[in-house]
């Protein structure tokens, strides 16, 4: 029997359900439901009378959430899917609109701790990455298939790793590279060790590799985008919350310019002196600045440090898709 991971410590659980505005008889979202720590929260928060709606791409992670859940029932449903489908699972199951939905970006404890998924460097094995096992695409495809060039721009786009061509130049010189101590390894040679030479440097010089990579096999930042727009359209109306964790500038700069393009009234170029656009807001920013972790949180739960939450509010009676 699969059991819920103790380990698994929801990132900013409080101020998740209170930027969703929970209340009874809601019908809530979760887009990226993971083991269902903050589903559960949600769900119980919102009773009596509440549903949620739980997604997530990673089979194994819906079967631990599935036990986590069991005990509100009918309440809740889960559906395997990823986060950027949500409009189609609304749809598909009949729970639109809705009061509130969250986004727990990145990826989770039981991807990272879980041998045989390849996220992390901390152990020797294959070069996976994949959020959900049935995607063609793995890491080692891109680390061995990419050209020096096309590779060196992703791992800086996605990682903003500045030694980009050096780890690039690094990687095609020892391929095949097939598991993530191989991987680490090339990374380590080609621009040392943390802290070597009397550098002050705290992450492993493969963090941010590792990060980009797995952004482009999971393709997140582009379902990122499609998931946003996609939530906008299935809020229920004025005072429905949507409440975004991310981990990552790339994530959070995203989150930060969609909230703000849907805040405005017009979006014409600054100089142009009448408005020609018709653009209307249909959100609130609640949160100006995103909110972090506090340092309780960080001191139990390390992993929560690069947290970042921002929250939205409808505006409109409805929002159009």
């Amino acid at each position: 029997m699969t059991r819920p991971d103790p380990r698994h410590a929801p990132v900013m659980l409080r101020e998740a359900v209170e930027g969703l505005a929970v209340h009874a008889g809601g019908r809530y979202v979760d887009a990226t439901v993971g083991l269902g720590g903050h589903a559960s929260a949600t769900i119980a928060a919102a009773q009596p009378g509440g549903r949620l709606l739980g997604i997530d791409r990673d089979p194994q992670a819906l079967a631990i959430a599935s036990e986590r859940l069991a005990p509100f029932g009918d309440a809740v449903l889960l559906v395997r899917g990823g986060f950027e489908e949500i409009a189609t699972v609304c749809e598909a199951h009949g729970f639109a609109p809705v009061d509130g939905i969250l986004f727990d970006l990145g990826v989770s404890s039981l991807q990272l701790d879980q041998a045989g998924r390849g996220f992390s460097f901390q152990r020797d094995e294959p070069l996976d990455m994949r959020m959900d096992p049935d995607d063609e695409i793995t890491a080692a495809d891109i680390v061995n298939e990419y050209e020096e060039r096309r590779l060196a721009a992703l791992i800086y786009e996605y990682g903003e790793e500045p030694r980009s061509r050096r780890i690039a130049r690094a990687i095609v010189a020892r391929r095949p590279i097939e598991t993530t101590g191989q991987l680490a390894s090339a990374i380590e040679q080609a621009v040392g060790r943390p802290g070597a030479g009397g550098r002050r440097r705290t992450l492993h010089p493969a963090t941010l590799t590792f990060q980009a990579l797995r952004i482009a096999v999971n393709r997140e930042l582009e379902q990122l985008d499609t998931a946003l727009a996609a939530a906008h359209g299935l809020l229920a109306g004025a005072g429905a919350r949507l409440v975004v964790i991310s981990f990552h500038s790339l994530e959070d700069r995203r989150v930060k310019e969609f909230f703000r393009l849907h805040s405005r009234d017009c979006i014409c170029p600054p100089r142009q002196p009448v408005c020609t656009c018709d653009h209307r807001a249909t959100l609130r920013e609640i949160t100006r600045k995103p909110l972090r972790p506090s340092d309780a949180e960080t001191g139990q739960n390390p992993r929560a440090r690069s947290a970042r939450l921002r929250v939205a509010e409808s505006i409109v009676d409805r929002v159009a898709a």
